[in-house]
């Protein structure tokens, strides 16, 4: 892989201003709408047709062809039954085990990771508290002071590092989501905070960044404008209409339209149907209440099937990749420890207490159903993903890096050896997709490491316990 130039410091805000002049919106009182990138606007010389296919990003968080490379995480919790999660063979000869069923037509675009390990989510000398860990290094890699108080420690995640490099190029320059509860304080697991359990993401090893459980919060942080009471004041004034979002852009809308090319206003109508479709599914779940209020654990709004919480929270963070309002995220759909029944399935037992099936028949065939069902629903969006047109003529998910997995492998032995996870997404070609990989008990940091390459992260020599790159091409 090529060396890629350092980014100065001076030089962020300008290319910022540069990075967002290019990029279009679509405006109205109270509305700043983020449009996917088009086509048009990426140099002739750059378009699929003609770009060549390189191991190695060419540029900061680009692919070769010129589009936004993406990375994001997705974490499930208590691990996963261990006979029907792994492949059978290596390479790309592997057969998906019953719980990666669902992810069949996208296999030659992932590849499952095998022998990868987080050591500092072991016990050492901490005793309990497995679960606490688990969340708390899957992106950091550090081991997590066990304290139930303000002195928290962990570690700065992957996500960070990257964002902290590549953030300025995009409207936000990271995208926290949960379908969990947020908790920042208090105790969770075995002395351990609960601000471990309930944040991936950390900006220092001190400072967890708080994810976002509402999908209206979500929706008006993407699609509105303004901060605080100024956004309150124009989500009112929609809700006094009874109008759309997309009513307030109409004449932007068909101004901008004209302006397009056949495919590219194809995909403009497409976009602006998706915008419409989620932001009826939000508005049938808080029946178009009031705002929630983020500064409360648990707003109203959060759709009562957790299936549907999770499809919108995916459909959210893949509009925000093809609107390129970031290019980097994470979405923890549970915290570990997690004891969520899903009576959607037919289980009215916990997750946790199913995940400690002690052999028991029928917990290990619940524990397996739920593994699936969140396989299901992470297969739904990666299709998604890859049924987007990218700006380059390729799909959002041909160019994005999409990990999927957990900090504890067994849930019922609570291990931290050979984790349960999947690299989703073509890097932009920089991965060989399509097969089954064994790394013989690496630190998963050596992975985080090697993703930053890919985003011409520049100066990153360790991240957490890694020891070196996993070589992915």
């Amino acid at each position: 892989m090529k060396d890629q130039p350092a980014v100065a410091p001076s030089d962020l805000a300008n290319q910022r201003r540069v990075a967002l002049s290019r990029r279009q919106f679509l405006r109205g009182v109270g509305v700043s709408m983020a449009l996917p990138l088009f086509e048009s606007a990426l140099p002739g010389r750059l378009r699929a047709a003609s770009a060549p296919l390189v191991k190695g990003a060419t540029g900061l968080a680009t692919t070769a062809s010129g589009a936004p490379l993406r990375m994001a995480f997705v974490y499930i919790p208590n691990g996963v039954h261990q006979d029907n999660w792994w492949p059978t063979d290596e390479g790309r000869a592997f057969q998906l085990g019953k719980t990666m069923e669902p992810l069949t037509p996208l296999k030659s675009s992932l590849q499952v990771l095998g022998g990868l390990n987080h050591q500092n989510a072991k016990a050492g000398n901490d005793g309990a508290g497995d679960h606490a860990r688990a969340n708390a290094t899957f992106l950091t890699g550090a081991r997590a002071r066990k304290t139930d108080s303000a002195d928290i420690q962990v570690g700065v995640s992957v996500d960070q590092v990257a964002a902290q490099q590549i953030g300025h190029l995009t409207r936000f320059s990271s995208l926290e989501l949960s379908c969990d509860s947020v908790r920042k304080s208090g105790r969770c697991d075995s002395g351990y905070s609960c601000a471990y359990q309930y944040n991936l993401s950390w900006r220092s090893p001190s400072v967890p960044m708080t994810p976002e459980p509402n999908p209206r919060l979500v929706f008006e942080r993407l699609f509105g404008s303004g901060v605080g009471a100024e956004r309150q004041a124009h989500f009112r004034q929609r809700q006094a209409t009874q109008k759309s979002l997309l009513d307030f852009v109409m004449h932007d809308t068909k101004s901008l339209q004209t302006q397009l090319g056949q495919s590219d206003r194809a995909k403009l109508d497409e976009y602006l149907t998706g915008v419409r479709e989620i932001e009826q599914r939000i508005q049938r779940t808080e029946s178009f209440g009031a705002l929630p209020d983020p500064r409360v654990d648990a707003p109203a709004g959060i759709p009562g099937d957790f299936g549907d919480h999770m499809d919108i929270m995916f459909d959210l963070l893949a509009m925000a990749f093809e609107t390129d309002s970031t290019r980097v995220a994470t979405l923890l759909l549970a915290g570990d420890g997690s004891n969520r029944s899903y009576p959607q399935i037919g289980i009215a037992e916990g997750h946790h207490y199913c995940s400690h099936h002690r052999n028991d028949a029928d917990l290990m065939g619940k524990i397996a159903r739920i593994d699936r069902y969140y396989m299901e629903h992470f297969a739904r969006f990666l299709k998604r993903l890859e049924q987007t047109k990218d700006v380059d003529g390729r799909s959002v998910l041909h160019n994005s890096m999409i990990v999927y997995g957990s900090g504890n492998a067994d849930g019922n032995r609570h291990t931290h050896d050979n984790l349960p996870v999947i690299l989703a997404g073509g890097g932009g070609g920089t991965l060989e997709t399509g097969r089954h990989v064994k790394l013989g008990g690496r630190p998963m940091s050596d992975l985080f490491l090697s993703m930053t390459d890919r985003l011409g992260v520049q100066g990153i020599e360790r991240i957490g316990d890694s020891s070196g790159r996993v070589t992915m091409v």
